[in-house]
């Protein structure tokens, strides 16, 4: 049996914003370009599939269904073809939440790309705790 470890790295942020609140917006694949610029600049369904134009070029995204859990992972194929799945929950705190995205470094990825993805996957948690505080 071969196991295979990758490094993971939560990254999560509080929002004063209801649990549910936040999750319809998020899960919501037309407001990936309002929260998460990191993601797609633009999306739109082609072919019963979102396509996003995004800082790596263009990927496709496969959202979760819509859940009762807080659960929005969500699986972006790459440009190179690469299909990378996203772990990532909003969780109730008390009136407000916490959304936790979890990173996972990728074969190959050095430190260095590591580090800038988790840079970007924060920008975009900080710009969604921003705009969903704003409201």
């Amino acid at each position: 049996m071969t196991t295979t470890t990758q490094r993971s790295q939560h990254l999560g942020i509080p929002i004063d914003r209801p649990a549910q609140e936040v999750y319809d917006y998020v899960s919501d694949p037309l407001n990936v370009p309002g929260w998460a610029p990191g993601l797609a600049r633009s999306i739109e369904l082609v072919d019963g599939r979102w396509v996003g134009e995004s800082p790596m070029g263009r990927v496709v995204v496969v959202f979760t269904p819509r859940n009762e859990f807080g659960v929005l992972d969500h699986d972006v194929t790459l440009p190179s073809g690469q299909t990378v799945h996203n772990p990532m929950r909003v969780i109730a705190d008390g009136p407000g939440c916490e959304v936790v995205f979890t990173l996972r470094r990728r074969p190959g990825m050095s430190d260095e790309e590591f580090r800038r993805d988790a840079e970007a996957v924060s920008a975009d948690l900080t710009g969604l705790k921003r705009l969903m505080e704003r409201s």
